[in-house]
């Protein structure tokens, strides 16, 4: 991708994840400077399993990133539903899902997106905004320094809050409303350091209980992904103790068996993990003024929708491109980008009940349902027909919704 000549306005992007890196790259192809702070000493170098659709994947390669991305799926990735027992039936398989979406570590899209920085992006970190404010000719934001405290006052023409589910820039810019909605879920991840005992580097396996799942997501050169997911009553309690604790009273009070225990212990050892609730963002607006939110920080799909990835990048690249077809007129660029992207994201949003029930059901009668719904769609005929509904139902999450 060709990096076009500097226009002199100069956005801050807070958050070095997938949608920050993203839209900080594609800015400056457009010829704005981007300026990028985050909170951490550094960059991570790996994360939990994620995928990459249709949406992520247009976008990705016209950044001209894709192939540093990758691809660790392969054809031959099997998954099984077991039990405690250790009893195995034929699962669904990712690499089977219409489009075929890429299975990635989250660390593999941060690092293609990275790598195509230009050298004179500013990355600053151990930096987080304190304050913000606006008027119509810019913005106004001051960046503390986590590590000596010190602080400093800069103009922006622009704001991009990519700081996730918790975002600062969206309290500091939208005030003290609740925007978060709790699904009542809990999720915990870790990529392992060897494939499961009993199982090959190509199988995955699910146990799917009432309220409950533990998953294993293979790659065709990397050991799996962990994931487990639980409902839970309180999500606060869940934190007031280690997460391992708070997963063996979730998986609890039955005997764990040989399979579960051993992945339990396997979380316990991990030396990098995730453990969070699951929330969705919702907002009537993702942009003020000069100030936009971007991925998690506006909309937050979800670990279960399989979308966040897919979205931050979409989202980043069409910014850059309405900024650069409106020009000098930045309400109109991001009422055009909101314009664009919020019926995508709306239905994404509206499915996220479905999707969850996939990966973890919430009671008997929902696991029955997921198990007959596995069932049929290993059913000769009925199992093309269903296969014809999901290709259907997965078309949105491959949309190119950046298209220009």
């Amino acid at each position: 991708m060709t990096h076009n000549g500097r226009t002199g306005r100069r956005a801050l992007v807070v958050g070095l994840g997938i949608a920050g890196i993203a839209t900080a790259l594609r800015l400056r192809q457009v010829g704005w400077e981007p300026v990028l702070v985050e909170r951490a000493a550094g960059r991570r170098s790996s994360g939990y399993f994620i995928m990459l659709f249709g949406t992520g994947v247009a976008s990705a390669r016209r950044l001209g990133v894709l192939d540093a991305i990758g691809d660790r799926g392969a054809a031959n990735l099997t998954m099984h539903e077991v039990d405690r027992a250790g009893r195995r039936r034929p699962g669904m398989s990712p690499a089977a899902l219409p489009g075929r979406p890429r299975q990635l570590l989250r660390g593999d899209i941060e690092q293609g997106l990275f790598a195509a920085l230009p050298d004179d992006v500013e990355i600053r970190y151990r930096t987080v905004p304190d304050a913000i404010a606006q008027d119509d000719a810019g913005v106004d934001v001051t960046l503390r320094d986590t590590a000596t405290g010190s602080a400093v006052t800069e103009r922006f023409d622009l704001v991009v809050g990519a700081d996730g589910m918790r975002s600062t820039v969206r309290a500091l810019a939208f005030g003290p409303q609740e925007y978060l909605h709790p699904l009542n879920y809990m999720i915990a991840a870790t990529v392992l350091d060897e494939p499961v005992e009993g199982f090959a580097r190509h199988e995955g396996l699910v146990l799917a209980e009432p309220g409950r799942s533990v998953w294993t997501f293979p790659f065709a050169d990397h050991a799996p992904g962990l994931l487990f997911s639980y409902r839970t009553a309180d999500i606060d309690a869940e934190f007031t103790r280690p997460p391992i604790a708070s997963l063996r009273a979730a998986f609890g009070p039955e005997p764990a068996g040989p399979l579960l225990d051993s992945l339990l212990g396997r979380f316990e050892q991990a030396p990098e993990f995730l453990f969070d609730s699951v929330h969705q963002v919702r907002m009537p607006r993702w942009h003020r003024g000069r100030v936009v939110l971007m991925g998690d920080a506006a909309w937050c799909l979800t670990l279960y929708s399989g979308m966040g990835a897919s979205s931050g990048i979409a989202g980043g690249e069409l910014l850059g491109t309405m900024l650069r077809r409106h020009g000098d007129d930045l309400p109109a660029a991001l009422d055009a980008w909101e314009a664009r992207m919020r019926p995508f994201i709306g239905h994404q949003q509206d499915t996220i009940l479905s999707m969850r029930r996939l990966f973890t059901p919430d009671d008997r009668r929902e696991q029955l349902l997921r198990t007959g719904m596995l069932r049929l769609m290993r059913a000769p005929g009925i199992g093309r027909a269903m296969s014809k509904i999901m290709a259907k139902d997965m078309q949105a999450k491959n949309t190119d919704v950046a298209a220009a």
